[in-house]
């Protein structure tokens, strides 16, 4: 028989995670992957295959997201990142008490990670934000009329042909993947797909970036969507932070290139 999929109730909402590596630390905080809007622990798999060879890793999904419940909104980033680190002090307890852990967070995933490092510093040893914006909130004419298309477009697409968008755009040319993509965002609760994206729309942390204490990677990858310039502003409003790029990258960057990924996070972690 397969093993019982873990699942720990924290706060209002039962949350899936996985965790591997060996439970010895060998001078190694563990490390926690944080995944993206209407995506899981699936989107992490190589990295933790990788990292758990040498250090304990966490990857869990977000409420309304994966195998975790879906509870009714409205979410919020400060929602999603208060479960995580009830998540962290429970499943990594000595880890959170000696010294904190290594978080990763890729998109809404790198929000999350953003607000955790404001709302609960003490949780964490370094902080890596890996293709996230700090500020999505509508500010001009163009972004909300950008933003009424989208949600227009979400209430006549199904999260099946959001997928289909998304796949295309995301891996370009690599078929495999996409239909990969598709099936997987046809999982979401459509309903609390909606809910995380106000969440996201509602967020910032752009005037607090500067009260951020970890040691930060930005990563950023040079086909995103957003212009190289947001992320090299973000660093530079960070006081420990550095900027890596990663080339022939999109927005997936993780996913689409794991190996250069997994490079420029090993060397980063590397220097704790």
């Amino acid at each position: 028989m397969p093993p019982p999929v873990p699942f720990l109730r924290v706060r209002d909402v039962r949350l899936h995670y996985e965790l591997k590596g060996p439970e010895t630390d060998a001078g190694r905080a563990p490390l926690v992957l944080l995944h993206g809007l209407g995506s899981s622990t699936r989107d992490w798999r190589l990295q933790v295959e990788h990292f758990s060879q040498k250090r304990r890793v966490l990857a869990l999904d977000l409420r309304g997201h994966g195998r975790s419940e879906a509870p009714p909104g409205p979410y919020a980033i400060p929602l999603f990142a208060g479960d995580t680190a009830d998540m962290v002090r429970r499943l990594l307890p000595g880890a959170t008490a000696g010294g904190g852990v290594h978080v990763a967070g890729l998109s809404m995933g790198g929000m999350v990670a953003l607000q955790l490092a404001l709302d609960a510093p003490g949780v964490l040893k370094s902080l890596t934000v890996v293709n996230a914006g700090v500020d999505y909130r509508p500010d001009t004419r163009r972004q909300r009329r950008l933003l009424w298309q989208r949600r227009a477009a979400m209430r006549a697409l199904s999260v099946r042909q959001v997928g289909w968008l998304l796949g295309r755009r995301l891996f370009p040319g690599r078929p495999a993947l996409q239909q990969k993509m598709t099936d997987r965002w046809a999982q979401n609760d459509p309903v609390a797909y909606r809910a995380s994206f106000e969440a996201i729309m509602n967020w910032s942390a752009r005037a607090r970036l500067p009260e951020i204490t970890a040691p930060t990677l930005v990563a950023a990858a040079d086909g995103d969507y957003l212009p190289l310039s947001v992320y090299r502003t973000c660093a530079g409003r960070i006081p420990r932070a550095e900027l890596a790029v990663l080339e022939n990258a999109r927005h997936a960057a993780p996913v689409a290139q794991p190996e250069a990924f997994n490079a420029v996070l090993e060397d980063f972690l590397d220097g704790f």
